[in-house]
């Protein structure tokens, strides 16, 4: 079972990056996914989350409008599109599937 997340980088504030995260040796069809977030100093926090079949979304107050979780089953992908990006959205970005987690990928928002 593995998560692999991407897209990380640096951007400027008001930039967008693209994350993803790609599950190999299972399925995630059925699977609620999620977004988490940790920042240095900070606890992990919850990001997005999306229904198996993508029809249900829930964000982070500090999030929304500007953060869209999306999923692709055919390509056992979940994506993070992040707009708007601002300082304070440095962090380690990490996958979840059921007890699963990705190893994160880094965004820093720098100018």
């Amino acid at each position: 079972v593995q998560l692999v997340e991407s897209g990380g980088g640096l951007v400027q504030p008001g930039g967008s990056l693209r994350l993803s995260c790609v599950a190999s040796k299972f399925t995630i069809n059925w699977l609620i996914m999620s977004w988490f977030r940790q920042a240095p100093g900070k606890e992990r926090e919850l990001v997005a989350t999306i229904s198996g079949a993508g029809g249900s979304t829930n964000y982070a107050d500090s999030v929304k409008g500007r953060f869209t979780i999306s999923r692709d089953n055919a390509k056992n992908t979940v994506y993070l599109q992040m707009n708007s990006l601002k300082p304070e959205d440095t962090a380690v970005y990490y996958c979840k599937a059921a007890n699963y987690w990705g190893q994160g990928t880094q965004v820093t928002v720098s100018s």
